[in-house]
């Protein structure tokens, strides 16, 4: 992994670490690939069972697209006609959103500052956020005369709904981290000295927990979404046989019984 995205696998758990910090952790090329590269590998990696997704410094998650080596790659487009800048949509960012919204393991995102554009849509894609008390988030596309992308146009509305989505689209602003926490679009707000250590207590109870139940829910709430009750009564249906079947839900039985805290496999 090149050096602009941090990968660590330890006991169960991958780190991801946006490390940029002079950018405000903007994705460049460089960093945009070294990122898809760590998601997809998190998400085939049957060791990993839970995914921690982070940022170095103070200031920012991350800012988005980095602007500067955008316009750079506009220009070049309009001198040689190829078009080829808005790409990094279906070559990087689409690649990066079915990663983490798809792997059958938990995301937890640590947003320690600025969240915009696609930073915004990559914290919005983990399961679970927490956020240091600075933190903000900004859709911030229709700033730079964009439309959405990272999944933003689905993972909002399904936070907020359409009505309060569409108004942070079209009129991008900062939002502080209380009101985000109100919206539901953060989980849990902590002081920013104890973001990181608390963000590693919560991944590492997943990385710990029923991997097998847990992608179990990840794909009933999807699922839900866009089903109707008939239909999400039989994915229940499905997908509790197969958690059903796991290993972990018979230890869970068993620890229950016997009055013990379960250790689980993860299978």
């Amino acid at each position: 992994m090149a050096d602009t995205v941090l990968y660590e696998v330890s006991d169960g758990l991958a780190t991801i670490t946006l490390n940029r910090p002079e950018a405000m952790n903007a994705m460049n090329t460089e960093a945009k690939v070294a990122l898809r590269d760590a998601v997809q590998s998190a998400a085939a990696d049957e060791a990993v069972r839970a995914v921690l997704l982070t940022a170095a410094g103070e200031r920012a998650f991350c800012v988005g697209q980095d602007l500067k080596e955008h316009v750079g790659s506009l220009m070049a487009d309009r001198a040689d006609g190829k078009g080829r800048t808005m790409n990094t949509v279906r070559e990087h960012y689409n690649p990066i959103v079915r990663a983490l919204t798809g792997m059958r393991k938990p995301v937890v995102a640590a947003v320690n500052g600025v969240a915009a554009g696609a930073g915004f849509g990559f914290a919005l894609c983990a399961d679970y956020r927490i956020a240091a008390d600075h933190a903000s988030f900004n859709t911030s596309f229709a700033g730079v005369a964009l439309t959405a992308d990272s999944g933003v146009s689905w993972t909002l509305p399904r936070l907020i709904g359409p009505g309060r989505a569409t108004d942070l689209l079209l009129f991008p602003r900062s939002l502080k981290v209380q009101e985000a926490y109100e919206l539901g679009i953060v989980n849990r707000v902590v002081p920013g000295a104890e973001l990181a250590a608390e963000a590693l207590k919560v991944a590492r109870t997943l990385a710990e927990g029923p991997t097998v139940a847990y992608a179990a829910l990840k794909e009933a709430v999807a699922y839900s979404a866009d089903h109707s009750l008939d239909e999400t009564l039989d994915k229940e249906d499905e997908l509790q046989t197969r958690a059903g079947a796991s290993e972990d839900h018979t230890i869970a039985v068993q620890a229950f019984l016997a009055k013990e805290k379960p250790k689980y496999l993860g299978r």
